[in-house]
Formats: C-alpha cells, structure tokens, sequence
C-alpha cells in the first residue's frame, strides 16, 4: 500500500492560486475552481490542495508545506524570475540555503501568504 499525505492550503482567491502556481509549472488536476470552491493542481508527482477562504490574511502565513525536489537549485533556477515580488500581498521567492540538516532549499510565499519550502538533500 503506497501513502502519502497531500496538503490543503488556505486561499483568498482560487483563480489567482492557480495563476500563480501555473506560472511555477503545476497544472489544474479536478474541476475549474469556481466549480467546487476547491482547487487540486500538480507537478509531476507533487500535488497541493486550496479551499477557498476569503478572510486570508496575504501578508501573513496562511500554511505552509515541504515540497520535495530532486534539484532544488534548478527549480529556484527556474521559477525565480516566475515570482514576482508583491508588497501588497507578499508574494516573493528566497534564494537557496544550504541547511544544518542536509537541505538545499529555498522558499517561496504565494499572494494567498501559503509559504512553501522547496528542498533536496545535498
């Protein structure tokens, strides 16, 4: 039996979520937003969770989650010219770290605040 565990993050306004998490490369995996109130996207074998919740704080962290990456490098590579920096909502992307505890990561808030930590170990 295979398990694993998938996230459900809190967001202001699916149709923006899912703006912003197509740009990273993820793609709608259930209805159009608007149908269920609730959105499933993924990417590659990552997938994430949102309910809508309109009383979301942007500039405070809704959730957060750990995503696993083979190369979190890349992916930063990648999506860090994807993330616009936003004061109104706190939208941004952190440079990669190498942790104490064998992680190269780096984090990304979307406009929802949801931050998400990118990582794979060195």
């Amino acid at each position: 039996m295979t398990e694993r565990a998938v996230p459900i993050l809190l967001s202001r306004d699916l149709a923006e979520t899912l703006s912003f998490y197509e740009r990273l490369g993820f793609e709608n995996r259930g209805a159009p937003p608007e149908d269920w109130g609730y959105l499933i996207i993924g990417r590659g074998d990552a997938e994430l969770h949102f309910t809508l919740d309109t009383s979301v704080d942007p500039l405070r962290s809704a959730s957060m989650c750990y995503l696993y990456v083979d190369d979190a490098q890349s992916v930063f590579v990648d999506w860090r010219h994807l993330v616009i920096p936003d004061a109104a909502t706190g939208s941004r992307i952190d440079a990669p770290t190498d942790t104490d505890y064998g992680m190269r990561e780096f984090a990304v808030v979307d406009s929802s605040g949801n931050l998400i930590r990118v990582g794979s170990p060195l």
